[in-house]
């Protein structure tokens, strides 16, 4: 959420962003399963939702980047 604050807009992060942040230098891939875990329960609580490309994605599954859920 931290990174997302520091985002202007609509800005978005990438998974891989927030495992170097966790755990930098070659390690950071060990921080994935982390993350991903960390992302299924924000988007269970609409806390953040995913896209790709710039389209939504209704599960975390590929690639994907981490976006703020904006409430309509």
């Amino acid at each position: 959420m931290t990174l997302l604050a520091a985002r202007l807009g609509e800005g978005s992060v990438c998974p891989s962003e927030v495992a170097r942040t966790i755990n930098p230098g070659t390690e950071w891939r060990s921080a994935m399963p982390t993350v991903h875990a960390a992302v299924d329960a924000l988007v269970a609580e609409r806390l953040v939702r995913l896209s790709w490309k710039g389209e939504p994605l209704a599960l975390r599954e590929g690639p994907y980047r981490i976006n703020r859920f904006i409430k309509d």
